[in-house]
């Protein structure tokens, strides 16, 4: 293995580790993120450090302070408000196109599954959180729009956050679910404007949903 390739890899499980960290709540909003220390902790050397950092950058999800201090990015209700406009312009039009193009079958087992999710357990969530994953594969498979989808990765990047925030709400998460089963159908059955006007009445929700979350932590 060459040196660049080793550079690579640790660069790669820096980042890896951090967007865990970030994305999981381990490193909240606010937390100094010092390239010494962090080096030291994931025992890479300062190099790749900094590449991990430049990309968390260019995700948005650390904010350079000063040339020797970086935090990780706040998330607040603008932040929120601005991550569901442009989400909601992507998956609306994923949703139109994916009617169009996608297969009818897979998206109508999605749908089935959807049915029946079992929110009530911790393992429960975990395979409904994995099922969304799948159904967004899908979705971007057959939408086959490179650009859609490499906006849509750098949405989801900071979605992981954001959804964190609803986990523990199972009204919320039984809803979704119907929501989602209702998407899935549509495109089954090949119907885009249905598909999109779905994906426009789960995203408000949902948006709702996070932004009275938000409102209830700051009383």
């Amino acid at each position: 293995m060459t040196l660049a390739a080793d550079r690579i890899s640790a660069s790669d499980r820096a980042y890896a580790d951090l967007l865990d960290g970030i994305q999981s709540g381990l490193l909240p909003a606010g937390f100094v993120l010092g390239e010494v220390e962090q080096a030291a902790r994931l025992g890479v050397s300062r190099t790749p450090m900094r590449e991990a950092l430049r990309r968390l950058a260019a995700d948005g999800l650390v904010v350079q302070q000063s040339p020797r201090v970086t935090v990780v990015a706040d998330l607040d209700a603008e932040d929120i408000r601005a991550l569901f406009e442009i989400r909601r312009a992507l998956e609306e039009t994923s949703a139109r196109l994916a009617a169009a193009r996608g297969d009818a079958a897979l998206f109508r087992n999605l749908a089935e599954e959807f049915a029946h999710v079992d929110l009530t357990a911790v393992e429960g969530r975990d395979a409904y959180y994995a099922l969304i994953a799948r159904f967004d594969a899908a979705l971007d498979a057959a939408v086959a729009n490179d650009y859609i989808a490499s906006a849509l990765r750098t949405v989801r990047t900071h979605l992981v956050r954001v959804r964190r925030m609803a986990r523990d709400k199972p009204a919320r998460l039984e809803a979704s679910a119907a929501e989602h089963r209702t998407i899935a159908q549509a495109l089954a059955d090949r119907d885009g404007e249905l598909a999109a006007h779905a994906t426009h009445v789960h995203l408000h929700n949902a948006l709702t949903g996070i932004l009275e979350t938000l409102n209830e932590g700051q009383k």
